[in-house]
C-alpha cells in the first residue's frame, strides 16, 4: 500500500439515497470518509428512523459542518447545533436535524459510522 492515498468526492466509491439525504463514501484503501448531503426538512426521526429500526442514531459521528447548520439532540436531553466550520463528535444515541432553510454539508471520518449508514436501505 502507498504512504498516501486520496480521492475526492467528485467520483465516491459509493453514493447512498435516502429521503432529503445523499451520502457520498470515498474508500481510501479499507478507511471510508463520508460527505452528508442533508436538504431542509431532513430529520434522523422522521426521515431514517423506521428504516434504521431504533430509537434513535446508534452511530458515534467524527466530523465537520463544512456547510449549514445541524441541530443535535442525545438521548440524555444535551442537544448542539453545529454550524458550518465546527467540528464534532456525537455520541450514538441521538436525533439530528437540519436548522433552518439551508442545506447542510458535513464530513464524517468515522468507520462506525459509515458501517451504520452503509446498512440502512435506500429510498
Amino acid at each position: 500500500m502507498p504512504g498516501i492515498l486520496s480521492s475526492d468526492f467528485s467520483n465516491p466509491s459509493e453514493t447512498l439515497s435516502f429521503d432529503k439525504a445523499t451520502i457520498q463514501i470515498v474508500d481510501l484503501g479499507g478507511t471510508k470518509v463520508f460527505r452528508g448531503i442533508l436538504e431542509p426538512g431532513w430529520k434522523w426521526s422522521e426521515s431514517v428512523k423506521e428504516a434504521a429500526g431504533t430509537e434513535s442514531c446508534q452511530a458515534r459521528h467524527i466530523g465537520v459542518v463544512s456547510k449549514g447548520c445541524l441541530v443535535t439532540k442525545h438521548n440524555d436531553g444535551s442537544e448542539a447545533k453545529l454550524c458550518a466550520g465546527e467540528t464534532y463528535v456525537v455520541e450514538a444515541g441521538h436525533d439530528a436535524w437540519v436548522d433552518g432553510n439551508e442545506t447542510v454539508e458535513i464530513y464524517e471520518f468515522n468507520q462506525g459510522a459509515v458501517e451504520v449508514v452503509e446498512s440502512i436501505p435506500q429510498n
